[in-house]
C-alpha cells in the first residue's frame, strides 16, 4: 500500500485522482479516457483560461501590464502574446502566477464542493501539472503521473500545438521535472507508445488505486 500523502477519509463517495505530467507527456489523453469511463475531470488549464478571460481583477491587471489590446474583440486573452513575454521574463511570469494561481486553486475547490453538493460519487480527476507545487496532492486519494522522454514531448508539442522547437523547450523549461512528479505519484506511467496503450495502462492503474483506497483503514 502506498505511503504517499492522501486526504483524510471523507466518506463522500469520491475518489479524487491527481493527474500530473509535463506538457506533451500524455496526461490529457489519460484524462479524456477516464472521462469517457465516467470520471469528472477538473482541468486546471481550462480554469486558468476562465480566470484570465473573465475575472475582473485579473483582466484589469493584465490590461495594465500588457495594454488594452491584450484582450481581443471577443474578450479573450491573447495568450501567445503573454506567453512570448512570460516564458522569457521570470519576473513577469512570477507576477502572472501570483495573480492567477490562487484563483485556479480556489476554483478547483469550488468544483469539488459542487460535486459533493450534487451527491456525485466515483472518480474525479484533477488534471494539473502544478498540483505538487500547489500542495494539492494532500487533498487527493491518489496521484497518477505520466512521463515521456523529452525529445518525444518536444516532437508532440511541435506537432499538436504548432509550436517551434524553441517555444516547446521554453515551456518545458519552466515546468517541474519528472522527479518532482514521481516523488508524489502513487503510480508513474512512461508514455513511449501509442495512445491506446497509454489509455489501457492508465485504466489498469486507476482500478488498482481505487482498490487500494477502498482497502485503506477508514475509507
Amino acid at each position: 500500500m502506498s505511503t504517499r500523502a492522501r486526504r483524510a477519509p471523507a466518506g463522500d463517495g469520491l475518489f479524487i485522482l491527481g493527474l500530473i505530467g509535463r506538457a506533451g507527456s500524455g496526461k490529457t489523453t489519460v484524462a479524456r479516457a477516464l472521462e469517457r469511463d465516467g470520471a469528472w475531470v477538473i482541468e486546471a488549464d481550462a480554469l486558468g483560461h476562465e480566470v484570465t478571460d473573465h475575472d475582473p481583477e485579473v483582466r484589469a491587471a493584465l490590461t495594465a501590464e500588457y495594454g488594452a489590446e491584450v484582450y481581443g474583440a471577443e474578450g479573450r486573452l491573447d495568450r501567445p502574446r503573454v506567453a512570448a513575454r512570460v516564458f522569457h521574463d521570470p519576473a513577469a511570469r512570477a507576477r502572472l502566477d501570483r495573480l492567477v494561481h490562487p484563483r485556479i486553486i480556489a476554483r478547483i475547490g469550488e468544483a469539488l464542493d459542487r460535486l459533493r453538493a450534487a451527491g456525485r460519487q466515483g472518480v474525479v480527476v484533477i488534471e494539473a501539472a502544478l498540483l505538487p507545487r500547489w500542495g494539492l496532492e494532500r487533498g487527493c486519494d491518489a496521484v497518477l503521473a505520466v512521463t515521456a522522454p523529452e525529445p518525444m514531448r518536444i516532437e508532440r508539442l511541435m506537432r499538436r500545438r504548432n509550436w517551434s522547437e524553441s517555444e516547446a523547450r521554453a515551456r518545458l523549461a519552466v515546468q517541474d521535472d519528472d522527479r518532482v512528479h514521481e516523488a508524489v505519484a502513487y503510480v508513474t506511467i512512461d508514455n513511449r507508445g501509442d495512445p491506446e496503450t497509454l489509455e489501457s495502462r492508465a485504466r489498469d492503474a486507476v482500478a488498482r488505486l481505487r482498490a487500494e483506497h477502498a482497502a485503506a483503514p477508514g475509507a
